[in-house]
C-alpha cells in the first residue's frame, strides 16, 4: 500500500474543466495528475488534480492561463 502524503488537491466544478486542467498541465510540463476526488472533500465534479504542495504557484500559473475556475483548491493527505 502506497505511504500517503500531503498533497495540493485543486477541485473543478464540471468534468470538463478538469479535463481541460489535464491537457494545460500536460503541454505546459507542470506536475501532478488527475485523481477521483478524495472522500474527505465535496466537489463539483468527480474529478481533481493532484500535485505536490510545493508546486502550488506552477498550478495556479496554468489554471490562470486557461482560464478555468477551481472550486476550491485543499491540501489533503492522499
Amino acid at each position: 500500500m502506497r505511504k500517503k502524503e500531503l498533497k495540493l488537491v485543486v477541485t473543478f466544478h464540471t468534468t470538463t474543466d478538469a479535463m481541460a486542467m489535464e491537457k494545460a498541465c500536460k503541454e505546459a510540463g507542470a506536475p501532478g495528475r488527475l485523481i477521483p476526488v478524495p472522500r474527505e472533500i465535496s466537489a463539483g465534479c468527480g474529478l481533481s488534480w493532484c500535485a505536490g504542495i510545493e508546486d502550488r504557484d506552477t498550478i495556479r500559473k496554468v489554471i490562470e492561463s486557461i482560464g478555468v475556475q477551481e472550486q476550491e483548491m485543499h491540501e489533503v493527505m492522499v
